[in-house]
C-alpha cells in the first residue's frame, strides 16, 4: 500500500526545510573556516580563508634571510597550494551530504556538482597531510622558480 500524496507531500516539505537548515548552517561555519600550512622546508606558514584567499603569511625562524627570492617565492606558493587544497576538501566534505538523495524521501535526489571542474583535478586526489606535498606539491613550485629544493 502506498503512502497518501499529502503524507508524501508533508514528508518532503519537512524534509526540504530541514535540508534548507542544514544548509544554512554549513554555509554559516564554512565563512569562518581557516587552514594554516606549514612549507615542507618550514620557513613559511600560509592561511588560507574560506574561499582559498591568503590571510595570513608567516615567514618563520628567520629562515627566510638565507633563502633565495625565487626559494622563499617557492615555500610561500607551496604552502598557499596546499593550504587551498585543505580548503577545497573541507568544502567538499561539508557539502557532501546536500548531494546524496533523501532517504526518506526518493524524489529529493540531491544536487550534483563537479568537484573537479569547480576545485580543480587535484581535490580528487588522496586526501592526506601529506599528498599535496607529495611529487607535484613541492617539485612545480621549485622547478618553476628555478629552484631544485636543496639548500
Amino acid at each position: 500500500m502506498t503512502e497518501p500524496l499529502e503524507k508524501r507531500l508533508e514528508k518532503a516539505m519537512a524534509e526540504l526545510q530541514a535540508a534548507q537548515e542544514a544548509v544554512a548552517r554549513t554555509e554559516r561555519e564554512l565563512r569562518q573556516a581557516s587552514f594554516a600550512v606549514l612549507s615542507s622546508d618550514r620557513a613559511v606558514r600560509v592561511t588560507v580563508g574560506p574561499q582559498g584567499e591568503l590571510t595570513k603569511i608567516e615567514f618563520l625562524e628567520k629562515k627566510y634571510r638565507d633563502m633565495s627570492p625565487q626559494g622563499l617565492a617557492a615555500s610561500v606558493l607551496e604552502a598557499a597550494t596546499a593550504a587551498r587544497l585543505k580548503m577545497n576538501r573541507h568544502v567538499m566534505r561539508a557539502m557532501a551530504p546536500f548531494t546524496e538523495p533523501s532517504a526518506g524521501v526518493p524524489e529529493l535526489k540531491g544536487f550534483e556538482v563537479d568537484w573537479e571542474r569547480i576545485f580543480g583535478s587535484e581535490v580528487l586526489g588522496e586526501d592526506d597531510e601529506d599528498s599535496a606535498r607529495e611529487g607535484r606539491g613541492v617539485s612545480v613550485w621549485r622547478d618553476a622558480l628555478g629552484e631544485d629544493g636543496e639548500d
